[in-house]
């Protein structure tokens, strides 16, 4: 029981970690390979993120799109998206965050760091990867706890993975994609609500 609570109350200090440095860094300038408080680019934001959710400094340790898989597999991403889940979608020039409550947040779609745009569920974006976070430890930590009438926790949801977003197979030294920048013509709108699974 007591290790229960620890590892909510750490999921619950991780999240909201999470938060106040999105409240941080949301406005901060658009900068191409940055990785401090003064900016950076699409792929930094998502370095940033996963770092803090999985209990690493925010700065100092960032991927690039390139790369991005192998760095989300070291962080304890899984391949796909998951409800509850901070999901993280990418393709070779653009990557952008859904946090676990359905909050876009992006750098480079329309000038820095801000909450909204497409987020992860982008139709651009050919990878997901998703680092399992439960809705009930979204809650207010300093919240009551719910009273005698209160209806029962619900089950976990299903975890829904992409047929898409198998690994690739190996590249040969595939070089990093140059500054992280999205097309003028790329396609940001989010699909309406999550997509589900298509059929093979």
């Amino acid at each position: 029981m007591y290790a229960q609570i620890v590892v909510s109350f750490g999921r619950m200090f991780a999240i909201a970690t999470l938060m106040t440095l999105i409240s941080q860094v949301s406005g901060t300038p658009y900068v191409p390979g940055g990785d401090t408080p003064a900016g950076t680019d699409c792929s930094g934001l998502a370095s940033w993120v996963s770092n803090v959710a999985t209990g690493r400094p925010a700065f100092g340790s960032r991927f690039h799109t390139g790369n991005e898989e192998a760095a989300l597999l070291a962080r304890g991403f899984h391949y796909g998206t998951a409800p509850n889940s901070l999901v993280i979608g990418w393709n070779r020039g653009h990557t952008a965050v859904t946090l676990p409550d359905g909050t876009a947040v992006s750098s480079g779609e329309g000038g820095g760091v801000r909450v909204g745009g497409g987020g992860a569920y982008q139709p651009q974006f050919t990878h997901h990867m998703y680092l399992p976070m439960p809705a009930e430890d979204m809650q207010d930590p300093l919240a009551p706890p719910p009273g005698p009438d209160a209806p029962p926790p619900a089950p976990d949801a299903p975890v829904f993975v992409d047929a898409v977003d198998a690994p690739p197979p190996p590249a040969a030294d595939v070089p990093p994609p140059a500054g992280d920048i999205v097309p003028v013509n790329a396609d940001i709108a989010p699909p309406p609500g999550d997509p589900a699974p298509q059929p093979a």
